[in-house]
């Protein structure tokens, strides 16, 4: 599959950010014959569900300039790494407990040259004496865990005009997950975003701040 899935829903991009969009496919092809950060069975569908997926958050929110995102438990890099590409000017802070994946990730960095964009190899919940407008996450855990590491780590006022609080990309029946975490989170349905089958019963949960 090819990056032209990313350009059927988003079409505002400089050279730059699209030349980094179409070098992730070789990128991650080439890491992960070193370092198993994406399922076999996911590498050839990578723009599918892996970039659209987490530029859902993109579809929905505009996150701005001068923000400071957390990235919860990002893996290969996802959703953090294609959100830094479509949001140049906001900074990301990728963390994961797993350093190996945390070393990929500096690697497309660099060959990407992506500024905005530093690793973190800690246990979220270790996490001290930083402060985030927002914080994203991929099914790493359940609403309710993801919401108590998150919330010692959210501004409590910044700016009003932030998207703030934690987003979280999630798939299936929710109605346990969300009932038993206590909350009230905004939910948008991807598949009222993206047509391709693979977006049914998929999920954007926010938890406002």
């Amino acid at each position: 599959m090819t990056s032209d899935i990313i350009y059927t829903y988003f079409s505002e991009f400089t050279i730059t950010q699209k030349q980094q969009l179409d070098a992730l496919a070789p990128l991650y092809n080439e890491w992960n014959q070193k370092i198993n950060v994406i399922s076999r069975k996911d590498i050839e569908s990578l723009y599918q569900n892996h970039v659209l997926h987490s530029l859902s958050i993109a579809a929905v929110f505009d996150i701005q300039p001068g923000q400071q995102v957390i990235d919860i438990g990002t893996g290969g890099g996802f959703p953090g790494l294609p959100l830094a590409i479509f949001f140049p000017q906001t900074e990301f802070v990728l963390v994961d407990s797993i350093g190996k994946k945390l070393k990929v990730i500096e690697a497309l960095k660099s060959e990407l040259q992506l500024q905005n964009i530093t690793t973190i190899h800690s246990r979220v919940e270790d996490i001290r004496h930083r402060k985030f407008d927002l914080a994203i996450s991929r099914a790493v855990a359940p609403l309710k865990d993801l919401w108590s590491w998150t919330k010692p780590l959210l501004y409590t006022v910044r700016s009003q005009s932030y998207v703030r609080g934690l987003v979280c990309l999630k798939g299936g029946d929710l109605s346990a997950e969300i009932s038993e975490s206590g909350l009230k989170p905004v939910a948008v349905s991807l598949e009222n975003i993206f047509k391709e089958e693979w977006f049914y019963q998929k999920y954007l949960l926010q938890v406002r701040w």
